[in-house]
């Protein structure tokens, strides 16, 4: 009896174990098929960018195509949906970005809750804006600039590449933390609205760095600060926008996602896949010509940051009464 027993519990101790081994085996094989990253914006941009550079570094290390896939509209949601509906094995991701944080308070009615529906995987790039302005207008510094902006209350045109735009929320997080009133100007795009900042048709942007800098270089724009906590790599010498305004801090930044209930294995092997990644020296030096710096993150991290942004971005919009366009 006492031997049937014993028997008995290494049985059932071994169908505990077995289900765990082959989640590892699994895991350990995957993929064996092609893998889509959805990228809800258009390419050419540098979130799409990001996705090509990852795609590739994925591809030549797992051994399958990563293959990138814009499903644009909708200030990302379009593409973001897509993937929370998709199977959760892994074989569809999404190419997150700080506009994530931002839509679900901007837009009144979503078929996903972006917390709730996909699973953090990684951070890849984090980066600032650049507050800049036309050469011609008077002040050349923060201080400057808000001395001035309360004395001509209402006179400042912000441009922006659209309302909820990165570079619309930056903006209107200023104006909020700085006690100042600026005229916000929506385009349809980064392009048109450095366009217009370029001919004074308006006043200030906070652009991207990738954007911009070539501007910046030459002397057709002036940066008066980054709005990243530390000062940017790209541009050194600016200082930063939380120098002259306590607290302040604006991040646009992408990771990977993917659907909730990815099995945990998987989520963890593309962890550790995109860190090595952001530990190659090739790879940081692309990720600083777009702007930005390596972000490596435990999806738990990564999970706490989108977290974060997306309470801070729901103060912002309310206060500001902030619609899509």
């Amino acid at each position: 009896m006492e031997f049937s027993r014993r028997r008995l519990l290494h049985i059932a101790a071994g169908a505990v174990v077995l289900p765990a081994l082959s989640r590892f085996a699994w895991a350990q094989t995957y993929p064996t098929q092609p893998v889509r990253i959805i990228v809800g914006l258009a390419p050419g941009g540098t979130t799409d960018i990001v996705a090509r550079l990852i795609g590739q570094w994925l591809s030549e290390r797992l051994g399958q195509q990563f293959v990138i896939e814009n499903r644009t509209g909708a200030g990302g949601n379009i593409g973001t949906e897509a993937v929370v509906n998709a199977s959760p094995d892994g074989y569809t991701l999404l190419l997150i970005d700080s506009s994530n944080t931002i839509n679900p308070t901007l837009y009144d009615k979503l078929n996903f809750n972006f917390i709730r529906d996909i699973a953090p995987v990684a951070g890849v790039m984090r980066g600032p804006l650049v507050m800049e302005v036309n050469p011609a207008f008077p002040a050349k510094t923060v201080l400057e600039f808000i001395a001035y902006a309360k004395a001509n209350p209402g006179k400042i045109s912000m441009a922006s590449g659209g309302n909820g735009t990165s570079s619309h929320m930056a903006g209107e997080l200023f104006k909020a933390m700085a006690g100042i009133n600026m005229v916000h100007v929506p385009y349809r795009g980064t392009a048109p609205a450095l366009t217009d900042l370029l001919g004074g048709q308006v006043q200030v942007m906070f652009a991207s760095v990738l954007a911009s800098i070539e501007y910046v270089r030459d002397g057709r724009l002036r940066a008066l600060a980054v709005t990243t906590a530390s000062r940017s790599e790209a541009l050194p010498d600016i200082p930063t926008v939380g120098d002259f305004v306590l607290g302040y801090e604006a991040s646009a930044w992408q990771g990977v996602g993917a659907p909730k209930n990815t099995p945990g294995e998987i989520v963890e092997r593309l962890n550790t896949e995109i860190n090595a990644s952001l530990a190659d020296p090739k790879m940081r030096a692309r990720l600083a010509d777009l702007g930005g710096t390596a972000f490596g993150s435990t999806p738990r991290e990564f999970g706490k940051l989108i977290a974060e942004d997306t309470e801070k971005w729901a103060k912002v919009v309310k206060l500001a009464g902030i619609k899509p366009d």
